[in-house]
Order: structure tokens, then C-alpha cells, then sequence
């Protein structure tokens, strides 16, 4: 292996080491002058990545020439996109967001099957035949999907939960960057984990306590929950499923508890859905996406507050168990054709098929007062001695003409860091201001609380999130002239509950930053 003129290689940067290829090449600039030799680990149509003694060097193609067994064809150069992870996503979400792009871009699509969980979505040129591109799934579940990108036999992973800490530390030391950055990670759209009963079964509703208390097994009988003198039998994801390690995180972590033992477990949501469905004294917990024709009982606090999973409190995360879909991205140069379906699953024709697949779009809606239901009547109702008339006037009177947008900011548990959703909202009203969208228009950053501790201490609270909140969306909104909008703060603290505060699940509902829009 030998480098001449090295320093000539300026534009040279370090990547993670990949094994997708493993060919011997080497490339000439165009003047002879400087030749690098070692293993082809990738190549995105653009840009060569090349294993040598110095690491791993990254090489734009158009100033070299490839000679050895590994050179790819780059008359019919194939880019070839490797994805693992969520079954859910795999199976249905992704491949209707790949046909819509091909079907826009000029590309026929096929499929061909390898096995049970594997399957390819070949993209031919319509004007030539030629095939342009193979998407490579396997559709398994999120721990799959890590492993698969740590082992390099995945580019992106699928994933219905937020990455582990072991797994983020792992990816870094391998040196694929931080997968919760922001070129890193996005949220595709959203979902939620939902409980569910047979249309037969006569309980409507369950706080989030005494479902944990439930598949805790602390709670057995269907008569502790106002039901017939039944046992309860319970339903949940296979074990290895991301959407069952949010059920973990979601419903059990809050509760301090543990799953029992006892549980029917479910390699597919289908089949989950259709157990509970045929079975009135059964109880499961899926995604709202996959709930079939069962019962989805309500979220009910002993306060008189009640929370439904529907499209608009999933999208607004006022449903306490929202479970974002996450895509995962190496620190690694995808091709092209990679590049341009990504940047497609961001705009409306996009959020238009993931509707249509049943999930829950992220292209931001604006409700007016009048469609909100009863907030301000609670908000009067729930008002304690130090939430004052006037400051609930001054709410009514602030807000009143405006509408909330359905993109909101909540906090991860015991912290001021943004949960997953709210750092992928972030970048999605960042580019909306860059687009000139509110051009003209106000947008204020609301802050609410939950009701612990004083009221005062709590507006005061909720008003630095909104302000951190606002400074977060200005510094991602890098190309936006911000002196067209009308950017402002405000809070009202523990004034406007969504949910009980008595509960780990209400207060993390009620902690949270609105965006109103006139």
C-alpha cells in the first residue's frame, strides 16, 4: 500500500470503517500524480471509501481513476441502501414511502423476496430499464437493527423506540458519530402504544397506573377494574420489538414495575390485535397504527381528566404515550439516489402516504380555539389559589385569537434536554421558517407546568423552556430571514393542565411548550 504526494489529498476525512465491500482498488488522480491503494468499503456514486494503513479515507470520484477487482461499474453504477430494524416499518411504512418516490422520480419498482425477513425493492429507470437502485430490508425488530448497523450490514435502522445508551457508546467508538444528533436521527412519523380490549369487553377506560399495576400482575381480576368476575389475560409485542421495549419505558418505568411473567407474547401486531379482538376478557397493549378492529380504552386520571390516542393528540404528544418511528444514520456518506428519498419522506407528498399507511404525520396543523375542545373551561375548572383570575384572563386573552400548531416541545423525564420528538420538531419548524411559511405572521413559544411546587416558580420554569425552545428553532433555522416573523415567548405555567398531576404520566403531559401561530 503506498501514498504519493499525501498532502495533495486535502479534501481526504476520516468515516467509520464499513465491510460492505471488500475489494482491493486503487485510485489515480487524473494528472498520475497521486495514487492511493487499499480495500473499497463503499462507493455512493460520488465518493470512494477506501480502507488504507492511514484509516479510512473518503475520495471524490471525480478526480480519480479506479483500477483493481473492487472498482464498481460507473457507466451502470447500482447504489445499493441497506435498512434494518422494525418489522412495522419494514414491512409496510417504508416500502409505500419508497414506491411513492419512484413513482415521482421516474423509477419502476420490484421486490424480491430472500427469505421470511428479508427482501429487496429494486428501482429500474422507466426511460432505459436500467436497474438504478436496490433497497435491502430486513425487518426484524430495533435490537436487530443496531446490531446489524454495528456489524455494518445496515446503512440506516428502523426503530420504534429511542436508541440505549450502550448502543449509542457502541456506534460512537466505532466511529459512526453520535446516532442523536441531528443529522444522525430523525423522527419519521409517529405512533402510539395504545391498551386494548375486545369491542365485547364493558371497561372503557384505565389510568395509566393500574394498567402498569396489570401486566405488573398486581392486579388480576377484571372486577378490580369495574369489569365481571373474570382473570385478566394479557397480550403484548414479542420481547425483542422496540415497540415492546416502549411499552417497558412508557408504562412500566413510570410505575417502578415489572412485567409478569404471564404474558401471551406476539411476533406480529396483526396477531396480537386479532387474540384480543376474539377474546372478551383479554387485555393487550399495541401501537395505535396496529390496533385492528379491537377496543382502545381511554386514559382516564382521578382528577376527571381523560386522555384519547387519536391522529391530533398523538401528533401533539397531549397523549402521554406517544412512540415516535426513528430512522438511525451512520456518520457515513449515503448515495445519491439514498440522499433524495430521505429529503422526499420529509415533505407533504410524503405525510400523505404515511396517513394513508395508518400512522401519524408530522406536517404541522394549526386548530383554532373553537376546535380545542374544553382546554379553557378545565383550565377555570382545575385553577387552584394561586392561579389567579387575572392571569387566567390574560391566558383567554393571549391566546384566544391565535391557533396552537399540532408541533409541541416536551422535555425528557428529570431533565431540560428535549425528548426525541421534540429535537426532530425543532428541524421540522426550522425548514417550515426557512420555506417563508409564517412569513408575516406571529409565533409565540408557550410555556406550561405541571403543579408542583409554586405557581410563580412554575411560570418561571415553563417561560425559560419556551425561551430555550424559541432560541433552539431560530440557531436550526439557519437560512430563514427571522425578520419577516414575529417570534415570541410566553408562559402560564400550571394554568392550562392537560392531564393529573398526581401521576408521573400527567405531569410529563402537563410540562410542556406549545407554538401559537396568527
Amino acid at each position: 500500500m503506498r501514498l504519493k504526494c499525501a498532502a495533495a489529498f486535502a479534501a481526504f476525512f476520516l468515516f467509520g470503517a464499513s465491510t460492505l465491500w471488500a475489494q482491493d482498488v486503487t485510485l489515480t488522480s487524473r494528472d498520475g500524480k497521486i495514487e492511493l491503494s487499499g480495500t473499497l468499503s463503499g462507493f455512493d456514486g460520488e465518493f470512494y471509501r477506501v480502507q488504507t494503513e492511514y484509516g479510512e479515507l473518503t475520495v471524490d470520484g471525480s478526480g480519480v481513476n479506479c483500477a483493481g477487482p473492487g472498482c464498481p461499474n460507473l457507466q451502470d453504477y447500482v447504489a445499493e441502501v441497506y435498512l434494518s430494524g422494525s418489522a412495522t416499518m419494514g414491512a409496510v411504512l417504508m416500502p409505500a414511502l419508497i414506491e411513492a418516490y419512484a413513482q415521482r422520480g421516474g423509477y419502476d419498482v420490484s421486490r424480491e423476496t430472500v427469505d421470511a425477513t428479508r427482501f429487496d425493492l429494486l428501482l429500474h429507470r422507466k426511460d432505459t430499464g436500467k436497474l438504478a437502485a436496490r433497497f435491502g430490508f430486513r425487518a426484524t425488530n430495533a435490537d436487530e437493527g443496531f446490531a446489524d448497523l454495528l456489524a455494518d450490514e445496515a446503512d440506516i435502522v428502523m426503530s420504534l423506540r429511542e436508541i440505549r445508551k450502550t448502543e449509542r457508546i457502541n456506534a460512537r467508538e466505532a466511529g459512526m458519530g453520535d446516532l442523536t444528533g441531528p443529522n444522525r436521527s430523525r423522527v419519521l412519523a409517529l405512533d402510539a402504544v395504545v391498551p386494548v380490549v375486545a369491542p365485547t369487553n364493558p371497561i372503557k377506560d384505565i389510568s395509566p397506573l393500574a394498567l402498569a399495576q396489570v401486566f405488573a400482575g398486581k392486579i388480576t381480576n377484571w372486577q378490580e377494574l369495574g369489569g365481571p368476575n373474570a382473570p385478566i389475560e394479557l397480550h403484548l409485542p414479542d420481547l425483542a420489538s422496540g415497540l415492546s421495549q416502549a411499552i417497558e419505558d412508557q408504562v412500566m418505568l413510570p410505575a417502578k414495575s415489572s412485567l409478569a411473567e404471564q404474558i401471551t407474547r406476539h411476533a406480529l401486531p396483526g396477531a396480537l390485535a386479532q387474540a384480543v379482538a376474539k377474546d372478551s376478557f383479554a387485555l393487550g397493549i399495541t401501537s395505535f397504527a396496529e390496533r385492528r378492529n379491537t377496543q382502545v380504552l381511554t386514559l382516564s386520571g382521578s382528577c376527571g381528566f381523560y386522555l384519547d390516542a387519536a391522529r391530533r393528540t398523538i401528533k401533539t404528544e397531549d397523549y402521554p404515550l406517544t412512540a415516535p418511528m426513528f430512522l438511525y444514520f451512520p456518520a457515513r456518506r449515503l448515495p445519491l439516489i439514498a440522499r433524495e428519498f430521505l429529503a422526499f419522506t420529509r415533505g407533504p407528498s410524503a405525510q400523505n402516504v404515511i396517513r394513508r399507511a395508518g400512522f401519524v404525520d408530522q406536517r404541522p396543523e394549526e386548530i383554532p380555539v373553537d376546535d380545542q375542545g374544553n382546554r379553557f373551561a378545565n383550565a377555570i375548572t382545575v385553577a387552584g389559589p394561586e392561579t389567579s383570575l387575572q392571569e387566567l384572563q390574560r391566558m383567554i386573552a393571549t391566546l384566544g385569537p391565535m391557533a396552537r400548531l399540532t408541533t409541541s416541545f416536551r422535555f425528557e423525564a428529570g431533565s431540560i434536554r428535549l425528548d426525541a420528538q421534540s429535537r426532530s420538531n425543532v428541524q421540522q419548524l426550522a425548514r417550515s421558517l426557512e420555506q417563508g411559511k409564517y412569513d408575516a405572521r406571529q409565533i409565540l413559544f408557550v410555556g406550561f407546568s405541571d403543579g408542583q411546587g409554586a405557581a410563580k416558580a412554575n411560570r418561571d420554569i415553563a417561560l425559560r423552556r419556551a425561551e430555550a425552545v424559541s432560541r433552539a428553532v431560530s440557531a436550526a433555522a439557519v437560512t430563514a430571514n427571522l425578520e419577516r416573523v414575529d417570534l415570541g415567548v410566553d408562559a402560564f405555567g400550571e394554568a392550562l393542565p392537560m392531564a393529573c398531576d398526581d401521576t408521573a404520566w400527567g405531569r410529563q403531559a402537563n410540562r410542556r411548550v406549545e407554538v401559537w401561530v396568527r
